[in-house]
């Protein structure tokens, strides 16, 4: 592995996600129970949250260093988008552990990444890229800020009966949040193979 920064990062970022999913497992309590700020669940999942966005950062940076400075490696090009796939799973994970997200959304969500990256690896055997198009760009926003908004729920800042602005509620946006992750990720990957609709069906292979 070339040790340029970039790399180191990148590495990085997939240790912080681990250490991240240990300590959200140190978050739980009983059912009914809501964990005061100070008490030591809480004060794992708060480090578990800044631990997953200080990732998310992360993921962005790596990618413009290495550009920037032109230290785009073999291995950089497999690790990042294998360390994002790592993120949503864990994320999504968490998730459902704490029952905040249906099983069958996450089910749907890594699914779809999964079954886009095979499709990239067979477009990379026949010396094709693909490249992520703009409702795969939006779907990843998408779901970060669905991770994002999950995070303040998990972390008690954001609770569930809390009404926003008097107007909505913070379950009613949620859901809305929800529905659109689920409409991109299935959209955005039907899309992919469509396109590529020839890889799938072998023509020209």
């Amino acid at each position: 592995m070339p040790l340029n920064l970039p790399n180191c990062l990148t590495v990085t970022r997939i240790v912080v996600i681990f250490v991240s999913l240990a300590l959200a497992s140190f978050g739980k309590v009983p059912a009914g129970v809501t964990p005061a700020a100070g008490d030591f669940p809480m004060v794992m999942r708060y480090i578990a949250y800044a631990l997953a966005i200080l990732a998310g950062i992360t993921d962005h940076i790596d990618g413009f260093l290495a550009r920037k400075w032109n230290q785009i490696t073999e291995f950089g090009a497999l690790m990042d988008p294998l360390a994002d796939k790592i993120f949503v799973t864990a994320a999504m994970v968490i998730l459902v552990d704490y029952q905040l997200l249906p099983a069958w959304i996450a089910a749907v969500v890594i699914s779809r990444e999964f079954l886009v990256t095979g499709l990239r690896l067979v477009a990379i055997r026949q010396g094709r890229v693909i490249s992520a198009d703009r409702w795969g760009k939006l779907k990843t926003v998408t779901q970060m800020v669905m991770l994002l908004f999950a995070g303040l729920i998990w972390i008690d800042i954001l609770p569930m009966a809390k009404q926003l602005g008097g107007v909505l509620s913070v379950a009613l946006v949620w859901r809305v949040l929800l529905g659109c992750v689920v409409v991109l990720t299935v959209g955005s990957g039907c899309g992919y193979f469509y396109k590529n609709r020839d890889l799938v069906s072998g023509v020209g292979m």
